[in-house]
């Protein structure tokens, strides 16, 4: 008898994207990561909730444009706020205060290199 752990499904196939809007997600990880373009960024994977999916966020603190880097790092500050945290000015950003906290994620989709995935949008807290 074989095992159907070890076959393929119809699901595999599917490759269909869930709805735009706002997810219920958790932080799995959150860790400094350097871009291939050379930039330090904040990377942050969240699972969301009910979907069975991750989707991973990046946000540049250094290098790139100021006009890049000013947009990233008010995300960062949404991300926060909806974690619950009032970071203030020469607070250190800490990877590890994100990990474990529950937001609701707004996700829609973009095409990257050929392919339809998730992107986050914005955060905000779990109502």
């Amino acid at each position: 008898m074989a095992d159907s752990a070890l076959q393929f499904r119809d699901d595999d196939f599917d490759g269909a994207l869930p709805p735009e809007g706002y997810y219920a997600a958790v932080i799995e990880r959150s860790r400094f990561h350097t871009s291939r373009q050379g930039n330090t960024t904040l990377q942050v994977v969240c699972e969301i909730e009910g979907v069975d999916d991750r989707v991973a966020d990046y946000f540049v603190l250094s290098g790139a444009s100021e006009r890049g880097r000013t947009v990233s790092r008010r995300r960062l500050i949404e991300l926060y706020h909806a974690c619950g945290f009032s970071p203030k000015t020469g607070d250190p950003i800490r990877p590890e205060d994100l990990c474990g906290c529950r937001v609701e994620v707004q996700l829609g989709h973009e095409t990257y290199e050929g392919k339809q995935r998730l992107r986050v949008l914005g955060y905000r807290a779990l109502s």
